[in-house]
């Protein structure tokens, strides 16, 4: 009977050490593994805040702000200019992958298009209704086709607004071409705005007649857009060079 007593003290003596063993080596392992996740967060935390969406995010953002973001609410159109522009771009792309019309061009050629007519046609004309509103509206000056300054101007505007008005579908429809969105930027705000002036101050050009307050207000208010059309050239050569 004794020898089963001092049996039993001893087995749960044993028990008791196994047990105290148990616990000290989880309490290591968890003081060993506790850092090492840590560690591993931190590590992984980079990984998890920079994915493939993320870097979307950061890219779009700085186009955004390189290029300018649209100031008018032009959301509620977006979907209809889109899909008029989609008419138009398997023809580009067509050419592009033939070689007919180089990356380079499909980038810039707008660019330099409506630059040359905003200069070219708005520059000139602009000078051409300063001198018709200064007097020498009958004067001939050098490129106009032997047409008075009073006469060329309202022609060469004119002109102008059209290009513009081309050129500017031309400009959404390579910005598809090049998987970009469209009515998004600082630019495609002052298009919209510098072309509805436009055609106001064309009205206005047909019939302000010789009325002194209403020729007044078609030389500043001509004066004021070409200052818009040249922001929105400024706009435009920070969108192309934000892809």
């Amino acid at each position: 009977h004794a020898s089963c007593e001092l049996l039993a003290q001893a087995n749960y003596w044993f028990k008791q050490r196994l047990e105290l063993l148990a616990a000290s080596a989880m309490a290591r392992s968890k003081a060993v593994m506790l850092p090492l996740a840590v560690l591993a967060m931190i590590g992984l935390a980079p990984l998890c805040f920079t994915g493939g969406s993320a870097r979307t995010r950061v890219a779009e953002t700085r186009v955004l702000r390189a290029a300018g973001g649209s100031f008018l609410p032009l959301e509620a159109v977006e979907p209809a200019v889109t899909a008029y522009a989609n008419i138009w771009t398997p023809l580009f792309k067509a050419a592009q992958e033939g070689g007919l019309a180089p990356d380079f061009l499909l980038h810039w050629g707008h660019a330099a298009a409506m630059g040359t007519v905003l200069i070219a046609m708005g520059g000139y004309g602009t000078f051409l209704g300063w001198a018709t509103r200064l007097g020498n509206g009958a004067t001939l000056y050098p490129l106009t086709l032997g047409k008075t300054a009073a006469e060329m101007h309202p022609l060469l505007m004119g002109a102008a607004l059209f290009f513009f008005f081309l050129g500017g579908q031309g400009g959404l429809i390579l910005l598809a071409t090049q998987g970009q969105p469209l009515l998004q930027s600082a630019h495609s705000s002052t298009a919209v705005l510098g072309l509805g002036l436009m055609a106001m101050q064309a009205s206005l050009g047909f019939t302000m007649g010789d009325a002194p307050e209403k020729r007044t207000v078609h030389a500043f208010l001509g004066s004021g857009i070409m200052v818009l059309l040249l922001v929105h050239l400024y706009f435009g050569l920070n969108l192309g060079n934000s892809f």
